[in-house]
């Protein structure tokens, strides 16, 4: 093997430029900044919500405004990958998401935190299908699996380190900190990737640039993403919501038709006679809604019911974040000796149980009850984004492994924001139905339950709306009411998604291994 190696090596003309291992470090270099991000935000929300005033539509916009971002420009930013340079792209996308952390982190106000999540988001999306596409060109196929296992683990890592980390920052330094954390590991993937990535692009990706491709698929993923979004804060019967859905339609029937006309197509849609790449694509998105919905309102729960400080909620998630470290690797042994389809299915078989099983707690559920199901989803998801994406990637052509690796992210992040937002719709819709009751079985007056009946927005973030000066006893009826009216909602939600969960384990049977041949992989 060290033999293999060598020859590549001195041809170079630098030590480690091209090694596949150490390609495949500096891509997870600039991953984990992604990963923590996932998590720090669940955990800094309660305090940005505390500082801004915001309430739980402005506290999703933190959160859904970066995804919108990445949704609408991750396959054209593979595309840009595939015919501009992956390495280029790749580092590119580093030193936004690092810079645009910062500003973040030095926002003085709401709009401003949002403003510089949509850039992080832009950012996002020129590194995330880079980072795939690299590993896809570098390593050869019978170690792609192998690779692409490291890489899930390695955003595992910084999924599971990112609550505590979030919250020892949060509790000694402030919410802005956690932002900051991205600087120093930008810096370094900067470096690492100058030095040991090999260029890599899309040979025949000659000729005019699918403009019209990009603008209708931009369009459509936008009008989908900003529907689901206004949905969450105003319910789908809202006349946006629905008008955005039928601009959607339009948008992407104008797409496809487009596709089929362009001489050289943003998505070629050939990739779609793939049945396995169209089901595994719709299990990341499952993956991704479970995954984002559960720690969007577990987090609540654990600060706001429970009252648990940031560090406290960020240790008690470990169970469900660290365990990514182990049922990644795990995910990419199964998937090389079965296949993706075994994985797949027992992930979304175990996603579904675990949201079940978090769908029975109540207010006052101990942690036993809590950290098994917790668990289990990490290691559901471990297995789905894994196995899904080994099914993407390994069943697209070498050369459109950047447009592959922007369609599974622009599947996760599609399925982020449908967690956050069809999930936060369910939970609210079912606040408002239960909150006066809740409130007037907890002792509290009816006039004084009707007054608070309107506060569902503040309850559905877990918070009891009690006014300044209220009694003791009266205060603690608010607070009875008000959480259990939560609790009501979050039951709901994750009942419901764990039986979408249990409908797509029968979509998994129809994913198979990928067969096509790495082109340009180095010996490892």
């Amino acid at each position: 093997m060290t033999q293999l190696l060598e020859k590549p090596v001195r041809a170079r003309g630098r030590a480690g430029h091209g090694h596949p291992w150490l390609t495949l470090v500096a891509v997870a270099l600039g991953v984990m900044m992604v990963g923590l991000d996932a998590t720090v935000v669940a955990i800094a929300n309660p305090a940005i919500a505390r500082e801004f005033g915001a309430d739980l539509a402005g506290l999703q916009w933190v959160t859904n405004a970066y995804l919108l971002a990445l949704a609408v420009t991750l396959i054209p930013a593979g595309k840009i990958a595939d015919r501009f340079g992956r390495r280029r792209t790749f580092l590119a996308g580093v030193v936004g998401f690092a810079v645009s952390s910062v500003l973040i982190g030095m926002s003085g106000g709401l709009g401003m935190v949002i403003f510089w999540r949509v850039v992080q988001g832009f950012a996002g999306a020129l590194l995330q299908p880079a980072s795939l596409a690299i590993l896809r060109n570098t390593f050869p196929a019978e170690r792609l699996n192998t690779a692409i296992g490291v890489w899930g683990a390695t955003v595992g890592v910084s999924i599971a380190g990112g609550p505590i980390v979030a919250g020892l920052l949060v509790e000694n330094v402030g919410w802005e900190s956690v932002f900051f954390v991205n600087a120093p590991l930008g810096l370094v993937a900067l470096a690492v990737g100058l030095w040991v990535i090999r260029e890599s692009r899309d040979e025949e990706a000659g000729g005019a640039f699918d403009l019209a491709g990009v603008a209708l698929l931009t369009g459509a993923l936008f009008a989908l993403v900003w529907g689901l979004i206004r949905a969450g804060e105003h319910g789908f019967g809202d006349a946006v919501p629905r008008a955005s859905f039928a601009a959607a339609l339009v948008l992407f029937a104008a797409f496809v038709w487009n596709e089929r006309r362009a001489e050289n197509p943003l998505l070629p849609l050939s990739l779609f006679r793939s049945v396995s790449l169209s089901a595994a694509t719709g299990l990341i998105v499952l993956g991704f809604f479970a995954m984002f919905g559960t720690i969007f309102f577990i987090t609540l729960y654990l600060q706001q019911v429970h009252g648990m400080s940031p560090v406290d909620a960020g240790v008690r998630l470990l169970p469900m974040t660290g365990v990514f470290i182990v049922a990644s690797p795990l995910a990419g042994m199964l998937t090389s000796r079965f296949g993706p389809r075994v994985p797949l299915a027992l992930g979304m078989a175990f996603t579904a149980a675990a949201l079940l099983g978090l769908s029975r707690v109540g207010v006052s559920a101990p942690y036993a009850g809590l950290w098994p199901w917790f668990v289990l989803m990490g290691l559901a998801f471990g297995m789905v984004i894994v196995a899904g994406t080994e099914a993407i990637v390994g069943n697209a052509p070498p050369r459109l492994a950047g447009v592959a690796g922007g369609l599974q992210q622009t599947a996760s992040q599609v399925g982020g924001v449908l967690g956050t937002s069809v999930l936060g719709v369910l939970l609210s819709s079912r606040v408002g139905e239960v909150l006066f009751g809740r409130l007037t079985d907890a002792g509290v007056p009816d006039a004084a339950a009707q007054r608070l009946a309107g506060q569902e927005g503040i309850v559905a973030q877990g918070v009891a709306p009690v006014p300044p000066g209220t009694p003791g006893p009266a205060a603690d009826a608010i607070t009875t009411g008000s959480h259990l009216a939560f609790m009501d909602g979050f039951q709901t939600s994750l009942t419901v998604a764990g039986a979408v969960a249990a409908v797509a384990v029968l979509a998994a049977l129809f994913v198979r291994r990928g067969s096509s041949p790495v082109e340009g992989g180095a010996a490892v």
